[in-house]
């Protein structure tokens, strides 16, 4: 794994686990429908991924982009298809878009070991 990766994933489970530490009830809700909403429903996971991808690409989250790179790979998405969910980010969002596309290609490419 390479250490983009592994520092990311590292960072985001302590900081979560800060989170819940907390025990806000309002965190604690947003968390678990943030859970909820990406679990197979009348859309797959899949989709849902690529979604979440795309709409994380348009609002320039760079983490949510990792996340949602990885659940990608999770999911079996291919690298034809996460192009296109690239294409589709940079046209709903504009060209401010690119360098969080350059961003989650490099992340694309770590998480495969490219």
């Amino acid at each position: 794994m390479s250490e983009l990766v592994k520092d990311f994933n590292d960072y985001r489970a302590r900081m979560n686990e800060r989170i819940a530490a907390g025990n806000n009830k309002v965190l604690n809700r947003l968390f678990n429908l943030d859970t909820n909403t990406y679990m197979k429903g009348a859309l797959p996971v899949k989709t849902k991924e690529m979604l979440g991808l795309v709409a994380s690409m348009v609002l320039r989250c760079d983490d949510c982009i990792k996340y949602h790179v990885g659940k990608c790979k999770d999911e079996g998405v291919t690298a034809e298809e996460i192009f296109e969910v690239f294409a589709v980010a940079n046209i709903v969002g504009g060209t401010i878009v690119i360098p969080h596309t350059r961003r989650a290609v490099e992340y694309w490419e770590a998480i495969h070991n490219v």
